[in-house]
């Protein structure tokens, strides 16, 4: 886990950290299962009582390494190998498969999660971001709902929570058209809870504010909000069916290529 994500525990804030800044902490195999430990030891360890997720280097999450498009037919879904995730419908983790715990664990945590974001966070490391309760970002941060460019759909347990936080017809379009937009723009969408000059900093000072709060409180706070929303279960299982149909296909596999050539693609009509 280490060598990807690092986790350090003080006063009751758990201070998590994406530590493959050489890739802007793109998400490989390694990355996957470090986020899921660390969703499973949090929600277990005495103590804690906020986590602050963050990334090291220029960005939160650049999303999918790309070194593993490659991989992505082989394995059939998210560049990961291993027999679980040969099929994205199978429920590895609850109403999740392994792809999507590692976003939705976050949000499943007993505690509040706080998710602070800098540079990009596209793809994938966007629907990270999603899986927080509260997202303080840099002005400058950029997201993108960028599953589209590669020929896929958001299928990292993103789509539910989106639902739950924007006008339908602005997710609609973001989805589309996979369209890069600011930190100022998701404040207006309502994906962006505060713009902070240091986000890691603002998180860390909100965070021991709350774990100052009574920690039965809090966590019933969140179980009950949790409780608010519809349940997630078919919309987790359909961004995995609709993305096992896409990975491989001939469309799919011409959008990589377009985009690796910098080239327009030549996508045929079904």
């Amino acid at each position: 886990m280490n060598d990807r994500v690092s986790v350090s525990v003080s006063d009751g804030v758990a201070d998590v950290r994406l530590v493959r800044a050489d890739k802007m902490n793109a998400l490989d195999a390694a990355m996957f299962e470090a986020l899921v430990a660390t969703t499973e030891r949090l929600a277990t360890e005495k103590g804690v009582r906020v986590v602050v997720l963050s990334g090291e280097g220029k960005a939160f999450c650049a999303g999918l390494d790309m070194g593993r498009f490659a991989a992505m037919k082989e394995s059939g879904g998210n560049g990961i190998p291993g027999g679980e995730f040969r099929d994205l419908t199978k429920r590895t983790h609850g109403q999740a498969n392994a792809a999507q715990q590692a976003v939705w664990g976050w949000r499943m945590l007993p505690v509040p999660v706080i998710a602070a974001i800098h540079g990009v966070a596209f793809g994938g490391g966007f629907q990270l971001a999603l899986g927080a309760d509260i997202r303080l970002m840099a002005p400058d941060a950029r997201m993108s709902i960028m599953e589209i460019k590669w020929g896929l759909v958001p299928d990292m347990a993103g789509t539910p929570v989106l639902a739950s936080l924007m006008r339908d017809d602005v997710l609609r379009e973001l989805t589309y058209t996979g369209r890069i937009f600011s930190a100022q723009e998701a404040l207006g969408y309502g994906l962006a809870t505060r713009i902070v000059d240091d986000p890691r900093a603002a998180a860390l000072e909100m965070a021991r504010e709350i774990a100052g709060k009574s920690p039965d409180a809090i966590r019933a706070a969140k179980r009950m909000l949790n409780n608010l929303s519809v349940d997630p279960g078919p919309a987790l299982l359909a961004e995995s069916v609709e993305q096992q149909k896409l990975i491989g296909s001939p469309n799919q596999t011409e959008a990589v290529r377009a985009n690796m050539e910098k080239r327009a693609p030549n996508f045929v009509d079904g």
